[in-house]
C-alpha cells in the first residue's frame, strides 16, 4: 500500500497547531509538528492573514493528500471565543481549498474518542495517546501541535482515495491498535 501524507490543524488565534503524518492505514512512517503563532499586539485581520499565509506555505511545501481540521466549538461561558475561532477556521479552510487539498472537519470529542477511547479525554491523555501511536519518546509540546498530530492520525486512519471508510479502521467506532 502506498504511503500518504495527512496534515492536521488545531485552529487557534494565538497558536494554530500543525501536524503532518506520512504512512498508510495505522502505520506511521514519519511525522512532524509545529505551531503558527500570532501576537495579541496585532490587529485581528493581520493575525488571520498571517495564519493564512503561513499555512498556505506549509501546504505548498508539504503537498498533503488531505487536511483534517478540528471543527469549531464554542463555550457557553465565552461565546465570543467561538466567533473568533470561526474566523480562524475560515482562513484555514480557505487555505486548504486554494491549495487544492481535500479538507474534512472533525469534532474534538470525536477525535478524542477515536484516539483515546474517551470523548472527554484531557489534553494530557490525548497527548499521551498520540505519543504512543507515533512511538515518540518525549512529550509532544505544545499541546496545539500534539492535538494537530492527533487530527492527522485520524485522517490517516480514515483515508480512502474513494471517500469510503474501511471496516476495522480506527474512526469507525474502533480504537486504534
Amino acid at each position: 500500500m502506498a504511503t500518504i501524507k495527512i496534515i492536521g490543524i488545531d485552529p487557534g488565534l494565538a497558536a494554530t497547531g500543525i501536524g503532518v503524518v506520512r504512512g498508510s492505514g495505522v502505520r506511521v512512517v514519519s511525522y512532524s509538528s509545529g505551531c503558527i503563532r500570532t501576537s495579541k499586539a496585532e490587529a485581528l485581520a493581520h493575525r488571520l492573514a498571517g495564519i493564512y499565509d503561513c499555512l498556505s506555505r506549509v501546504l505548498a511545501d508539504e503537498c498533503p493528500d488531505a487536511m483534517i481540521v478540528e471543527d469549531v466549538f464554542s463555550l457557553d461561558r465565552y461565546p465570543k471565543s467561538g466567533i473568533t475561532l470561526g474566523k480562524v477556521c475560515g482562513v484555514i479552510l480557505l487555505a486548504g481549498q486554494r491549495a487544492g487539498v481535500p479538507v474534512s472537519e472533525v469534532p474534538v470529542r470525536e477525535a478524542k474518542q477515536i484516539l483515546t477511547g474517551n470523548g472527554n479525554a484531557s489534553k494530557e491523555q490525548l497527548e499521551k495517546a498520540v505519543r504512543h501511536m507515533l512511538g515518540a519518546a518525549e512529550p509532544i509540546r505544545p499541546f496545539h501541535a500534539s492535538d494537530a498530530l492527533g487530527l492527522a492520525l485520524v485522517g490517516l486512519y480514515r483515508f480512502d482515495p474513494h471517500g469510503r471508510r474501511s471496516p476495522g479502521v480506527p474512526g469507525n467506532g474502533e480504537p486504534p491498535p
